[in-house]
This record gives C-alpha cells, sequence and structure tokens, in this order.
C-alpha cells in the first residue's frame, strides 16, 4: 500500500567551482602546469598570456564588451572578476608568480640512457642469433629499475608465445638470463636478493677466505643472517666470530639494488620542487609560493567578440543560439577555473603563512625541539578554513626553508605532556628517541623497553608500543636487526 508524507531533509552539497577549487589544491605544484595545460586543450576559450601589451588589449576589449554583453539573455561576462586582487602582492597570486624584481633560478636536471637502454647497448656485444636476442631483449624488457626479475618466466614463454610466436622453454630462458646475469652493474637478473648477492660475491676477483665463507653463509643460512641469528650461524657452521665478522663485511660491502648503481650512465635524477619557500631576512621570515612555470590564464578575446557580434544582431538563427550557448558554457568554465586557480594560491599562502607564523621559532632556528604541537585544527582556526581544506593544501606539498626541504605535513605532530608538566610535541620526543638509537652499543641496542626507562629519565613517560609506533615511523628496525658484530 502507497503512504504519501511530507519529510525534511537537510543536506549540503559542493558546487562545481568549489569541487574544482578542492582538487586543485591537493595538486602540487610540480603537476599544476601539466593540470592546466590540460585545461587549456579541453576549453578552447581558455589561453596564456603571453605579453603585456596582450594583457592591454584584453583590459581595453573588457570594457568594449561590457555593456554589449549584458543584453546577452541577461548574463553578465566581466573580466573585473578575473582580474581582482587582494592584500597579498599581486606577483604572489598569479600562476606565474615570481617577483618581477627577483633574479629566476632554474634547477639543473641531469640526463642520461635508461638502466634497460644500459642493459640492451650490454647485449649488442654478445654474439646471440635473431631468436636469442628477442628472447633476451624480452627479458630484460621484465627487468625492474633495482635490477631484479621478478616476473616468472614460465610467464615469459607464455609472453614470448603469443606476442612474438617465438616457442621456447624455461630451459633456454635460464640459459640466455645467465648471459644477462653477466652484464654491468653486478647482480643484475637475479630473480632474488639472495641470488643477487651470491651473482656479486662469486664475480669479485680473488677470492679469499671471507668471500668464500661469505658465500656459504648466503648459501646456507640466508633466513639466519637477514635476521641477524648470529649465534646459530657461528653454532652450526663453527666459524670463530671474528670469521664471521669478516664475512659480513664482505656482504655489506655488496648492493642489494644493482639497478640504482649506475655510474656515468646514471638514470635521470629525480628533484623534489618546493611548493613554498621561506627566507630569513635578518630575523624576519618571507614567504613566496613557487608556481614559476605555471602560464596565466586569460579569456580569448575572439569568442568574447562573437559576444558581441552576436549582441548586435537582431535576427539570431537556431544555429546561432547553440554556438553562443556554448561559448557561454566554455566562458563559465574558463572563468571557474581561472578564479579557482586564483583561490588555490590566496589559499596556499594564506595557509604556509599561518603555519609559518606558528611555528616561527623553528624556521628561524632549524631546531626541532623548538617545533609546537600543531594539529590541523590549530590551523583551520586561524585561517578560518576547513579542517579538510588544510588537509589538501598540506598534502603531498613540500617547503623549502633555510635548513633543509620537508614534506608539509611532517611539521603536524600531536602533544604530549612530559613529567614536568610540560606540552611538547611528538616530533620533539621522536627526534630524542632516534638521537638514543643513533648512539646505542651497536653489539647490544637497546630494546624498546630499555627506551622507555631511558626516555623516561629524560622526563618523557611513553609506553612501550608509542615507542614501537614511532620507531616504526623513524623507519628504524627492531634491536635484534640493529645489532653488529
Amino acid at each position: 500500500m502507497l503512504n504519501q508524507r511530507l519529510q525534511q531533509k537537510l543536506l549540503q552539497k559542493l558546487s562545481p567551482q568549489q569541487i574544482l577549487l578542492m582538487k586543485l589544491l591537493q595538486i602540487p605544484t610540480i603537476s599544476l602546469e601539466q593540470r592546466i595545460k590540460q585545461e587549456i586543450e579541453d576549453n578552447p576559450v581558455l589561453e596564456e598570456m603571453e605579453t603585456d601589451e596582450e594583457n592591454k588589449d584584453e583590459d581595453k576589449l573588457e570594457e568594449e564588451t561590457d555593456s554589449d554583453n549584458d543584453d546577452v539573455d541577461n548574463e553578465e561576462f566581466d573580466l573585473e572578476d578575473y582580474l581582482n586582487e587582494g592584500d597579498i602582492p599581486d606577483y604572489k597570486l598569479r600562476a606565474n608568480n615570481n617577483d618581477p624584481n627577483k633574479d629566476e633560478k632554474k634547477i639543473p636536471y641531469a640526463s642520461g640512457i635508461s638502466f634497460q637502454d644500459f642493459l640492451i647497448s650490454q647485449l649488442g656485444l654478445r654474439i646471440l642469433d635473431e631468436r636469442e636476442y628477442n628472447i633476451a631483449m624480452n627479458i630484460i624488457g621484465n627487468i625492474d629499475d633495482a635490477g631484479y626479475l621478478y616476473r616468472d618466466l614460465n610467464s615469459i614463454v607464455d609472453d614470448l608465445a603469443f606476442s612474438q610466436n617465438i616457442t621456447t622453454d624455461k630451459q633456454e630462458l635460464e640459459s640466455i638470463l645467465k648471459i644477462i646475469q653477466e652484464f654491468d652493474p653486478p647482480g643484475v637478473g637475479a630473480q632474488s636478493l639472495q641470488e643477487c648477492l651470491l651473482i656479486q660475491l662469486k664475480r669479485k676477483q680473488n677470492h679469499n677466505k671471507a668471500i668464500e665463507q661469505a658465500i656459504f653463509i648466503i648459501e646456507r643460512y640466508f633466513d639466519e643472517f637477514t635476521k641477524k641469528h648470529y649465534d646459530k650461524i657461528i653454532k652450526r657452521t663453527g666459524f670463530t666470530e671474528k670469521e664471521l665478522k669478516a664475512a659480513i663485511e664482505e656482504i655489506l660491502k655488496l648492493n642489494p639494488k644493482p639497478g640504482n648503481s649506475l655510474g656515468v650512465t646514471e638514470k635521470v635524477n629525480h628533484y623534489i620542487i618546493p611548493d613554498f619557500i621561506i627566507y630569513n631576512k635578518e630575523g624576519h621570515l618571507e614567504l613566496e609560493l613557487t608556481s614559476r612555470d605555471a602560464p596565466e590564464l586569460i579569456i580569448n578575446k575572439n569568442y568574447l567578440g562573437m559576444l558581441e557580434s552576436y549582441a548586435a544582431t537582431k535576427k539570431k538563427t537556431k544555429e546561432q543560439k547553440k554556438a553562443i550557448s556554448f561559448i557561454k558554457q566554455k566562458i563559465d568554465s574558463a572563468k571557474w577555473f581561472i578564479d579557482a586557480l586564483k583561490q588555490r594560491q590566496h589559499t596556499l599562502y594564506i595557509t604556509m603563512n599561518a603555519i609559518m607564523n606558528y611555528q616561527e621559532e623553528y624556521f628561524l632556528t632549524g631546531d626541532e625541539t623548538k617545533l609546537r604541537p600543531m594539529i590541523l585544527k590549530d590551523i583551520a582556526e586561524i585561517v578560518n578554513l576547513d579542517i579538510s581544506t588544510i588537509s589538501r593544501v598540506a598534502n603531498s606539498k613540500y617547503v623549502q626553508t633555510p635548513f633543509g626541504t620537508f614534506l608539509l605535513k611532517s611539521f603536524f605532530s600531536e602533544s604530549m605532556q612530559t613529567l614536568s608538566g610540560e606540552i611538547v610535541s611528538t616530533r620533539e620526543i621522536k627526534k630524542i628517541l632516534a638521537e638514543c638509537i643513533e648512539n646505542e652499543d651497536k653489539s647490544k641496542p637497546y630494546t624498546d623497553e630499555n627506551l622507555v626507562k631511558i626516555l623516561k629519565e629524560k622526563g618523557y613517560s611513553i609506553a612501550r608500543r608509542t615507542i614501537a609506533k614511532y620507531r616504526e615511523q623513524l623507519g628504524i628496525p627492531v634491536a635484534r636487526l640493529r645489532k653488529k658484530l
């Protein structure tokens, strides 16, 4: 049976402009230029501002078309909405925000051939027939950047049959893989870390006793070695502690990721491009955004001219109305995008400025113990924005300081009270924890229980589970894995 009734609901929906802004806030500076180029390709109304003269032409065209466009279906196309200036210096709010009085510095990028190209160049020095060469090329294509072949050989057999019509078997692949494993850097083409280390050890010249014992340990007691069960290895092999230490020293000289060890032909380096730069000018902090490669956008004057012509036309055809409707839609979209870019710059600036002022003592000194406890809510209240907006700003953004370049979200930390009642940042505690582990006796590293006692003596009452959590966040292994002979 159907019932009719009234129901009241409170819904909150984001407008397309808000959704666009949220997406742009999440994009780091390094990806912003590509996002703008994509928008220019999708929207013909958008174009880059190239010269100051073009900017003047746009202002003139805006004045000429503003009054005419008011008659087009009672909609306004006012370019002043795109060009309003706030209290922040104009050059800092532009997508391309270089100070005109400041020298622009370019980051140099290293160039070189890829790791796979380096292997292929060595393959050309081997005497192989066309079939063997194609099989070897397929194997090299499956080697990752670290130098490992993790793809199952049976799967490569199937690939060769389907893609290149080459019928082969696992045994033939293994024989060709052995050839590739003779290439430089040593260890390339290994199918596991154990095999990688063995290849490097066996390729060493002038094998001495330590190298022979290292090979024996990796072949027979690899699991015990990785878990640093040195007592078990000594007991089972009969090696003295001195012999074991010498063998381990040989193993530690090896490269677990041979693909990352290229010399002159090293792969292209990747640089972190900061989203913000903080300068210390004689004790006064200054902030700058770094969207230096992002073009400044304007509305294409040709499309505005079309609107002007349309407004002057008395008899309007159906096709003209459709075309103008399309242009209006694209102009609205372009306007939203330009406004969102400007709002993005403004939001990034005021958020980072609030963080800089909140952590002023740290940015002036570089002392991590000066970092104040800071959560997203603290900054959200200062800039009067939603916590989710602050989270988007902090995500995947980097800030360059006089003391290094850091991930922005690393400055956010919870607070903790010391035994003396002082409120400190958890980042300060992590720094002290890292220093304790760094200065420990590596032959008898501190357990988490030992670290609890040491930190308590320093005035920090922390549970063992919290110590373990902080240690894992710092990338520090357990005591057993930090042990050295």
